[in-house]
């Protein structure tokens, strides 16, 4: 099976771009000697595919979600999957979803004071969207694995694919955005209540307010979310390079914080990162100013800033493909980046780094990124045992330990030839 999500779901061919590109001072280091360890290895049944950041509990158990494997019938590679992890890797337990409690889960958890855990999967329940494969849920585990339905998208004018981390209030609401239907099928935001009732806050437009949300939101303290959109934001979705918006919760009032233009990145595709003074931090998939991937750029980290007028500042902290051959990384995708008490951010991208062995390129990264712009690749994966496509962002533990997911590699006779996936951890 080659991945679902393996490229960019908002890859648009780029205009002709003749601003002038920023001229950041941008260095990286090669790899440097970390010790990296695979924890675990999907084989199919124990899941295939995991895309989703990992969650980590304080008795160091990891959780996460496969977009396919698992024991459910859902053509030939599963419905997808949450699990339970100890802190050695070995298996606690396993949800298998069955088409009517969801399909593909292919974003992430989140997990309450009480050990239960929320998440979406962008497929199945009892109705039919224009997919033809169901509408997408929203569901929640216990401390168990027991699974439980809060609400099943219905109607395509109130949105449905969810593939969103969903953020949560302290009565229990849940939020998130689905990547299509609403008003002009390009998305919406969401609101799921303790009740399972849902509310649809706003329903994109295709004009400023961007088209395709992704990834998932966060919640600060005032109860406003902060997401981004995949394309649009310049008046028409395949024209624009998308957008990062914030929504008052209480309201649903949309406000676009910033619109992206290649230069300055392109396609934000990441959860973002919100840090004590209220910057924002994240990724996009494409733009900047390296070619070394081609017309539409390899990517960014950027940094969004509010000013005291109300704007938002952008500095691109990180131009991907600095290197030759991309070794550096290159299309950063689901984050969130991770951000340590120095300032410094850690991340991983799809692609890029020294191995050539996934169909010639390289098999992503993870990367460290300090203060000063300077990048350092803490690990480059060959595509084997280790994993390939780490689509997802990271996770860490008081100690500075990294946790993340492979989408494919490890084993290569399961879904053969991409491999099922890996769970990995880095030790500094």
């Amino acid at each position: 099976m080659q991945s679902k999500k393996y490229y960019s779901t908002a890859k648009i061919v780029f205009a002709i771009f003749t601003a002038l590109l920023l001229t950041l001072p941008i260095t990286a280091q090669p790899a440097q000697a970390q010790k990296f360890k695979v924890l675990h290895t999907f084989d199919g049944a124990n899941g295939n595919g995991p895309t989703g950041v990992l969650v980590r509990d304080a008795a160091g158990n990891l959780y996460g979600t496969t977009e396919a494997g698992g024991m459910g019938k859902c053509g030939t590679y599963g419905c997808g999957t949450v699990f339970k992890l100890n802190k050695n890797g070995k298996q606690v337990w396993l949800h298998s979803f069955d088409i009517t409690d969801g399909e593909e889960p292919i974003e992430g958890l989140i997990r309450d004071a009480a050990g239960n855990l929320y998440g979406t999967a962008s497929l199945g329940g009892n109705s039919q969207c224009s997919n033809g494969a169901g509408c997408g849920v929203v569901f929640e585990l216990d401390s168990r694995g027991q699974e439980s339905v809060l609400y099943k998208f219905k109607k395509p004018a109130t949105g449905y694919q969810p593939e969103s981390v969903l953020a949560r209030d302290s009565a229990g609401n849940l939020y998130g955005v689905t990547r299509d239907g609403g008003k002009k099928s390009v998305g919406t935001v969401f609101k799921v209540d303790a009740n399972g009732k849902e509310t649809l806050l706003h329903s994109f437009t295709g004009g400023a307010d961007g088209c395709t949300p992704v990834a998932g939101l966060i919640l600060d303290a005032s109860g406003n979310l902060y997401g981004a959109t995949a394309s649009g934001g310049l008046g028409v979705c395949d024209e624009g390079y998308g957008v990062v918006f914030k929504v008052d919760a209480a309201n649903g009032t949309l406000t676009v914080l910033y619109q992206f233009l290649p230069g300055d990145g392109a396609y934000p595709g990441s959860v973002l990162l919100l840090d004590e003074t209220g910057n924002l931090y994240g990724t996009t998939e494409g733009g900047g100013s390296s070619s070394g991937c081609g017309s539409e750029g390899c990517g960014v980290v950027f940094e969004l800033s509010p000013q005291t007028n109300g704007t938002w500042t952008e500095k691109v902290l990180y131009n991907f493909c600095s290197l030759s051959e991309c070794n550096d990384g290159e299309e950063p995708k689901n984050g969130p980046l991770v951000r340590d008490s120095r300032g410094n951010l850690y991340g991983t991208t799809i692609f890029g780094g020294t191995s050539r062995n996934c169909n010639g390129r390289g098999c992503g990264t993870v990367f460290k990124l300090d203060t000063a712009g300077q990048e350092t690749v803490l690990r480059s994966f060959e595509g084997q045992a280790d994993g390939a496509v780490p689509a997802a962002g990271l996770v860490t533990d008081g100690s500075g330990n990294l946790y993340g997911v492979a989408q494919n590699g490890g084993d290569n006779s399961c879904n053969p030839p991409d491999g099922c996936g890996t769970v990995f951890k880095i030790i500094p």
